[in-house]
């Protein structure tokens, strides 16, 4: 017996009449949501997913270039992707190779709560998640006015900085944060840094992912602005991590 539910961009997935069991996923945010929801269930996992620290799985290569033949030997009832982490190419490559593939979109916190309590309470049929039930109440308020203005870089050499429509963005926003990308439109713009420092930010917030700031790279490079090293995860991740994102990162600004 199955049952077939759309993902988050309409396609449909053929699912497990009961719970499901056996799941790859290919998103370190998803892979700490279905860690810390059915650990049992979790078979595979990218090179890039690092939490839990003690995850314990088959490893599948990347989110750009997951291995598919070994995705599809590991034989998952459900493979879970993002929109915006994941190539459409692989995702249809392992849908045409018979693995079924739950694909989120995630632009706004709202739309990440939503989108979990979609893949882990109705499409894998689990129990509703403590982490989801708290991080639904933390996040339930209404956005507020900004408070200070922050630039938010994801890389250098070149730069480039955290814009509209993200996650990101979006997320900051509900603390009061507003990022600022010295009038360069797009999600993830290419800015100079001397036109950050020169754009009137209260703070520039340096996280250790996608590119990894520390004290000796990244602060340098601004004279006018005060800079905050942050763990990325509390600023990207979608699942767990939003429970901690409000208290660590409203103190940082």
């Amino acid at each position: 017996m199955s049952r077939t539910l759309r993902d988050d961009l309409g396609h449909a997935v053929v699912l497990p009449e009961g719970p499901v069991c056996r799941v790859v996923s290919l998103v370190p945010s998803l892979t700490e949501a279905v860690a810390a929801t059915a650990p049992d269930a979790l078979v595979g996992a990218t090179d890039w997913c690092t939490h839990p620290a003690d995850l314990d799985v088959s490893r599948v290569r990347g989110t750009k270039n997951p291995d598919r033949a070994a995705v599809a030997a590991l034989e998952p009832d459900l493979v879970v992707a993002n929109k915006e982490e994941n190539r459409e190419l692989d995702v249809t490559r392992l849908r045409e190779a018979g693995v079924p593939v739950w694909v989120t979109d995630i632009e706004t916190v709202p739309q990440s709560l939503a989108a979990m309590r979609r893949l882990l309470v109705d499409a894998c049929g689990w129990d509703e998640p403590h982490w989801l039930v708290d991080a639904e109440r933390l996040w339930s308020g209404h956005v507020p006015r900004p408070r200070a203005r922050v630039v938010v870089p994801v890389w250098r050499d070149p730069w480039m900085v955290v814009g509209r429509p993200t996650f990101t963005a979006d997320l900051l926003a509900r603390l009061g944060l507003e990022v600022v990308t010295a009038g360069v439109d797009g999600r993830y713009p290419p800015v100079d840094a001397e036109r950050l420092d020169a754009a009137g930010a209260d703070a520039v917030l340096l996280p250790d992912e996608p590119y990894v700031f520390t004290a000796d790279d990244g602060p340098e490079a601004f004279e006018r602005t005060p800079t905050r090293l942050v763990n990325g995860r509390l600023l990207t991740w979608y699942g767990p991590s939003l429970v901690d994102a409000p208290t660590v990162l409203d103190g940082l600004v």
